[in-house]
């Protein structure tokens, strides 16, 4: 009786998914495949044996998956670690301000309002805009010929009835009459952190999450 070679097909499609810590693991499927090796020399043709060439292929192709599994299971295990690492280190950010995208305006305890942004390029007239929820403007900050890069401004909010903290901003920039394009950064304050999808994540004082990727600058 002829015995085919042993079919690793299912072993091979093993290998495309992240290995796991339970029994299905390298040293199980190892097992499984010496079992099945010895089964197939025992029950053999004695006048039609395996040649050397086949138990070799097939060993490889055994090695070649459990060595992938191991592989994906270190990479595992060093992203969970790094992940921990990630939210331990941001743990420090607590406390601290940072510039995120945003409108809106920061209060500060003197009664100033102030915000960031960059501009994309440079600008002979920028002006700041302070709006209500509503959208009406309650003020204008002219900030001038500003060069490319961040800006930071200050108004104060004191006399202002409404509640600071809803105020948003905007920011009207040209240049030779052509607009020039901005982006709005607000500052916050972090008071938490985490960990999303392998990504280091900051709580901040108004209750939203961002990621740490999105952090302008520390202050």
């Amino acid at each position: 009786m002829t015995i085919t070679a042993i079919d690793t097909s299912a072993l091979d499609a093993g290998a495309s998914t992240t290995a796991s810590r339970s029994t299905t693991g390298p040293a199980a499927m190892q097992d499984t495949f010496l079992k099945l090796l010895v089964a197939q020399l025992t029950n053999q043709d004695p006048m039609n044996p395996m040649d050397n060439a086949q138990m070799t292929t097939q060993m490889a192709q055994i090695n070649t998956v459990t060595g992938i599994q191991e592989l994906n299971l270190s990479m595992q295990t060093l992203a969970e670690q790094f992940s921990v690492m990630q939210t331990l280190q941001g743990t420090q950010m607590i406390g601290r301000s940072v510039l995120v995208p945003g409108d809106r305006l920061a209060q500060g305890e003197d009664g100033a309002a102030t915000g960031a942004f960059d501009l994309a390029g440079a600008a002979a007239s920028v002006k700041v805009e302070v709006l209500t929820p509503g959208g009406a403007v309650v003020a204008a900050v002219d900030m001038g010929a500003l060069e490319q890069g961040r800006h930071s401004f200050s108004w104060d909010a004191s006399g202002y009835d409404g509640d600071p903290g809803a105020l948003t901003f905007r920011v009207a920039a040209t240049n030779a009459g052509d607009a020039v394009a901005s982006t709005a950064l607000t500052q916050a304050r972090v008071t938490g952190t985490g960990a999303q999808a392998g990504a280091l994540t900051l709580t901040l004082d108004d209750g939203s999450v961002v990621n740490y990727a999105n952090i302008s600058a520390v202050l």
